[in-house]
């Protein structure tokens, strides 16, 4: 991970031949241009190396661990000379900074007021590259300075990169500036798609960075890419050709929850990320003395060993949390990142994966792991707990408490279950006349739920998970779920 030597070795050569400019370009050209996605399935993004001719690569929106990157311009044998941001990000921490310390130059809206060095642009401005070129559209809406891309060889586009204010099936959460701006910037959002992105060509690609999985996307679609004339006639927020107010109203309609590190996260990619650059963190080893004194220092104590193992044994008042590709945006929300993290692991565990998926949501505060993880635990005759599991069977003696989302709630829900968003599980006032047993679609998340439960009741009696969903309910019952 992080940044390493390669083919950006020829980028000073190369970059004098790039300029910024303002208008338009005379140039006609013809080039063949490729635009390689990098997906982040966990949090549910997408970032774009371009290949912009004579040696050159930019990356729109990138995140931090730099190896796709790398990766892919060592195959193609690029220079990676431009990082270029279509706004201030709340679900991860940008990479544009490690691209810089290995070379690359920052290019971002002037309005954005980065805190660290950039090339600014203007609404209209050009980042050229002879024939090729990006020109920022300002589209504020999701963010109030949020920027597309629209790529250019000569005058004829290209593509049009539109971060979240154009994404398939929807556009961005417009709520992020505050709840109380949430209309204006959904307002604005009307007005940077109708004025700006649906002036362009219809067979124009769409490249958004927010897809699928993103709780920044208000998107359904199961696709990542689009064209502008796919989502003129398929967008729902665009169908029948709504007035502002009929815009306003379908977005706002289908705006949920987010993450909690989402309100402190755009403050520190625009003040500017740590550098970690050849030294990426990796996980310090705790002996059980170690580990011990973190947590009484503070620490919390995170167990991302498989649901199934954290049932048969755990430590107290830990926090059951799966090492899974979602691990990052949940952790976001139920972690306290202001205190370290104390890891429990198990022979499964890739130490890599989970550094790297903390620090990709700027949780760096990271204490280690314990050295034999349960194991070192159990043989120091240490307190253990456990959280059983109960079948479909044994489901009907135990009150439901569904932690899903809303949405997955409304598709449908085990009768008489009572629900509570898993991010809201920490505080909130729950059943406690009866034995509870909680459910998701999975486990993973139920386990969460229920080790939060039994964090904040010192106890984990009266309390079990059901490792199923709803709809495995349904199947094996007979019964129909409520809606």
């Amino acid at each position: 991970m992080g940044s390493e030597s390669g083919p950006i070795s020829k980028r000073e050569q190369l970059l004098s031949a790039a300029e910024l400019t303002v208008g338009k370009s005379s140039t006609q050209g013809e080039h063949l241009v490729e635009v390689v996605p990098v997906v982040n399935e966990g949090l549910g993004n997408a970032s774009y190396l371009v290949d912009l001719g004579d040696g050159l690569a930019a990356v729109i929106d990138p995140q931090r661990d730099l190896s796709p990157y790398l990766s892919l311009a060592r195959e193609h044998h690029l220079a990676l000379a431009f990082a270029v941001e279509t706004h201030v990000h709340a679900d991860f921490v940008t990479g544009s900074r490690e691209l810089a310390h290995a070379g690359a130059r920052i290019v971002a809206a002037a309005s954005a007021g980065l805190g660290f060095e950039h090339a600014g642009l203007r609404d209209g401005q050009r980042l050229g590259l002879g024939d090729l070129s990006l020109e920022l559209l300002a589209t504020p809406g999701h963010t109030p300075d949020h920027a597309s891309w629209l790529l250019l060889d000569g005058e004829s586009p290209l593509g049009v990169f539109t971060g979240g204010a154009l994404v398939v099936g929807g556009v961005a959460r417009t709520d992020l500036a505050g709840a109380d701006r949430t209309e204006h910037w959904a307002r604005a959002a009307y007005r940077s798609l109708h004025h700006r992105l649906l002036t362009l060509p219809d067979a124009l690609p769409v490249w958004p960075t927010h897809g699928p999985g993103s709780f920044c996307s208000t998107g359904s679609s199961s696709e990542r890419t689009s064209t502008i004339g796919q989502e003129r006639e398929r967008n729902p927020l665009l169908a029948g050709n709504p007035d502002e107010d009929e815009f306003v109203r379908r977005l706002l309609g289908g705006l949920g929850t987010y993450p909690a590190y989402f309100d402190w996260l755009p403050s520190y990619n625009k003040s500017g990320p740590v550098v970690f650059g050849e030294h990426w963190p990796v996980l310090a080893q705790l002996t059980l003395p170690e580990f011990t004194r973190a947590v009484d220092d503070g620490a919390q104590v995170i167990d991302v060993r498989m649901v199934s193992a954290f049932s048969e044994g755990h430590v107290p008042a830990s926090i059951s949390h799966e090492l899974r590709p979602q691990f990052a945006s949940w952790l976001g929300w139920l972690a306290d990142p202001t205190r370290p993290l104390a890891f429990i692991t198990d022979a499964s565990t890739d130490r890599a994966e989970l550094v790297g998926q903390c620090v990709s949501i700027g949780y760096e505060k990271i204490a280690g792991e314990l050295v034999g993880g349960m194991d070192t635990w159990r043989s120091a005759g240490r307190q253990v707990a456990h959280l059983p599991l109960v079948d479909i069977d044994a489901l009907a003696d135990w009150q439901v408490l569904d932690i899903r989302q809303s949405s997955e709630w409304d598709a449908g829900h085990v009768p008489g279950a009572v629900h509570r968003e898993l991010g809201t599980v920490p505080g909130s006032e729950l059943p406690a006349d009866r034995a509870t047993a909680v459910m998701c679609a999975h486990g993973q998340r139920s386990m969460t739920a229920a080790s939060l439960i039994a964090r904040d009741r010192g106890s984990t009696d009266q309390l079990a998970v059901f490792p199923g969903s709803a709809q495995d309910w349904a199947e094996r019952t007979g019964h129909h779920l409520d809606q």
